[in-house]
């Protein structure tokens, strides 16, 4: 919280220092710091800090002048934010622009939900997870938070006003009482989270929306109300000792629990939406109280003067850290020290330049100041006086004159600010240019990967559907017992690739049994169909089904999509796989899942890698199933690859269990340079690949001759 602009408001340094300890917090988590586990909850200390510092500033101007100058406060807001975000948007857009293009596409709109501060409903609407995206990270994905306090500063002034009449007549204490339905708006919105909250899930809808967050801002309000009648100013004028202990006692624990919290409480535990956030909550309004107590030792402590420059900046701190972290990090590494350090010093760069050059000067009028310096007359200057006035360094008119080099020293803000961050960065070895307008990118044309909620359903059919296989040649059902591995010894992993087998130089080419397939998959398989990524459709998968002998396929994609778990609108691989079932489909089963169910298990749902496979296994009722394993190159979270080798495991189990199940070994064949930065989808080159490749070990699990080798094909 910086010193006031205006007169007459205190300034409490103590809120300043826990306002740096929380812009910290949420860089240690967004630097992927293993320490800082819940480090996100910082945002949750500066929700409850706002509440308290925007209710007391209009409680202030209500008893000083019996109203509240909403149109002051809202003037002032956007005096204070819009300016550093406008020009970190255009720093972050020319950046993108020249040297990450496949951004370009999807950053357009995260603009625009930016200057409209609807960032968390555009996630949410989107159904873009704020943990576990399967796209490259959005440099502007933190501004949801911002786009929280702005609704709230957008409502909440309204609601203030309404209670604010209500208790008028009543005696100067009354406003103290405001608290009790505050606090039952808070419990609604906490409860609200609880109801919302389901294990296993992807949290972003209930830790994102306004609704569910919005008890944070209401608590901080409450602890305001609380403060603003008699007992309130006695506590700030003249507190006693035994108050200031008290304070300071609540203070220190109130720091114990957000400390424990952002060391243990990840984004992904049940108990942060079972009742943790509001255990924040309460423990950042009892610091704040501690901090607003005068003579308190936490306000002491925290007013430290490196902690209070931080605090003071912590808004450009904010804007700033996240698209540098993105901007600059090598895809799909983890905790990298030295890279972090370099990253927080051109976040705090860049905030300082932003707080020198942008947010202190408007803050305290320089915009009005300008305004009213500036008049149209002042730009029209006649060819013979230009080149002595720059030389001058105003501009002459009839309104007075005005020094040009204060104009060009705003002029130049942006552009200072958008250079430090390129030099900075640049110094320190970690800008990797994208490809230059019109070259080879390893993203699509386009842009990214494709959005978490594509949907692709595509019927390719050559010659129809073909009826169910005779028992004696349909894959799988030949010799169910033939070349399966003893029970004591598990599947073998062996792939059928003699030197004259189909498929291999100088060998007859692959064909399968398989007349009519299924293929059923999650957003890895998403650039198998789309002509954004495989402009070719002999590249795309159907083809490439045709090409070794099926006649027709049927394919079911859908982006986050899981054998169990299923988004509001969408259906999971179950369901999907009974559908086609109904709908008459007979033929093999290609089922390119897991990616999502590893991470669902991670995050805590209750239904075992083992049971899912299960699953899809009896939709397919007892025709022939190839699984494609699954790889990653992420080294934490739920989608780490530890959690994609449980996945392989798991199917290798279940493969020893089923004679007409096979699995293609992808996590062995797969290489890196085919992942985009996500570290789960891949580049058209690994989706042209990948199509091919799965194809043919198709005919390899299922050959036209009906003998196989194994359960895994590589």
């Amino acid at each position: 919280m910086p010193k006031p602009a205006r007169s007459g408001q205190r300034y409490l340094p103590g809120l300043d220092g826990l306002r740096a300890l929380a812009v910290l917090a949420v860089i240690a988590y967004h630097e992927q710091l293993g320490w800082a586990l819940g480090g996100l909850l910082g945002v949750g200390v500066f929700f409850t800090l706002s509440g308290y510092l925007i209710t007391s500033l209009l409680l202030s101007q209500w008893s000083a002048g019996g109203r509240l100058q909403l149109k002051d406060f809202w003037l002032s807001r956007g005096r204070r934010l819009l300016p550093a975000l406008f020009v970190m948007l255009a720093v972050v857009t020319a950046w993108v622009t020249l040297l990450d293009r496949a951004r370009l596409a999807g950053l357009r709109t995260a603009v625009a939900g930016a200057v409209t501060y609807t960032s968390n409903w555009y996630l949410i609407s989107s159904r873009q997870s704020y943990f576990a995206r399967f796209a490259p990270p959005a440099p502007l994905d933190h501004l949801w938070s911002l786009a929280v306090e702005e609704q709230f500063y957008l409502i909440w002034p309204a609601l203030l006003l309404l209670g604010l009449l209500c208790v008028r007549k009543r005696r100067p204490g009354a406003v103290t009482w405001l608290a009790l339905p505050t606090l039952a708006l808070a419990a609604a919105s906490a409860v609200l989270m609880l109801r919302l909250y389901q294990p296993g899930l992807d949290p972003t809808r209930v830790y994102e929306g306004t609704d569910t967050r919005a008890f944070g801002l209401l608590v901080g309000a409450a602890l305001a109300m609380a403060c603003a009648g008699r007992a309130g100013r006695r506590l700030r004028e003249q507190p006693r000792r035994l108050t200031r202990l008290l304070a300071d006692g609540a203070g220190v624990a109130g720091l114990a629990v957000i400390g424990l919290m952002i060391w243990r409480v990840g984004q992904y535990s049940p108990f942060a939406y079972r009742g943790g956030m509001v255990a924040l909550s309460a423990a950042s309004a009892a610091v704040v109280a501690a901090a607003a107590c005068p003579g308190s030792r936490v306000g002491l402590a925290l007013g430290w003067a490196p902690l209070r420059w931080i605090g003071a900046r912590s808004y450009g701190i904010y804007l700033w850290h996240y698209p540098i972290i993105v901007l600059t990090t090598p895809a799909n590494t983890g905790e990298d020290l030295p890279r972090a350090a370099a990253q927080v010093a051109a976040s705090v760069l860049l905030a300082a330049l932003s707080w020198r050059f942008i947010e202190e000067p408007v803050r305290h009028g320089a915009l009005g100041r300008l305004r009213t310096r500036v008049r149209p007359a002042d730009w029209r200057l006649r060819p013979a006086e230009a080149g002595s006035t720059a030389r001058r360094g105003r501009a002459a008119g009839p309104g007075g004159t005005v020094r040009l080099r204060s104009m060009a020293g705003l002029g130049r803000i942006a552009a200072v600010a958008g250079g430090a961050a390129v030099l900075v960065v640049a110094a320190a070895g970690l800008v990797s240019p994208g490809p230059a307008p019109g070259g080879n990118s390893p993203y699509l044309a386009a842009g990214s990967a494709l959005p978490l909620t594509s949907k692709s359903v595509i019927t390719n059919s050559a010659a129809g559907q073909s009826p169910r296989g005779q028992a004696a040649g349909r894959p799988g059902a030949a010799r169910p017992g033939a070349a399966r591995p003893a029970a004591k010894t598990g599947p073998q992993f062996a792939a059928v690739t003699p030197s004259a087998s189909p498929g291999t130089p100088g060998g007859p080419p692959l064909r399968t049994s398989c007349r009519a397939v299924a293929h059923i998959g999650d957003s890895t398989s998403d650039g198998l169909v789309s002509a954004a990524y495989l402009p070719n459709p002999a590249d795309r998968i159907p083809a490439r089904y045709e090409d070794v002998g099926v006649q027709s396929v049927r394919t079911d994609i859908q982006g986050a999509r899981s054998v169990v778990e299923v988004l509001p609108g969408e259906v999971n691989g179950y369901d999907a796989a009974r559908a086609l079932v109904r709908e008459g489909f007979q033929g093999c089963w290609v089922i390119a899942l897991g990616t999502d169910d590893t991470a669902d298990v991670a995050a805590g749902s209750l239904v075992s890698l083992m049971t899912r496979i299960q699953r899809m296994m009896s939709a397919a009722h007892g025709e022939p199933v190839m699984w494609v394993n699954v790889k990653s190159l992420l080294v934490s979270g739920p989608y780490a690859e530890s959690s994609m080798l449980r996945w392989n495991r798991a199917l290798v189990q279940a493969c020893a269990r089923y004679p007409n199940m096979r699995i293609y070994d992808w996590a062995s064949v797969v290489k890196a340079r085919w992942f985009i930065s996500d570290g789960i989808h891949y580049t058209s080159a690994g989706y042209a690949a990948r199509a091919k490749m799965i194809a043919d070990a198709l005919a390899r699990a299922f050959p036209q001759s009906g003998n196989s080798s194994g359960c895994v094909v590589g």
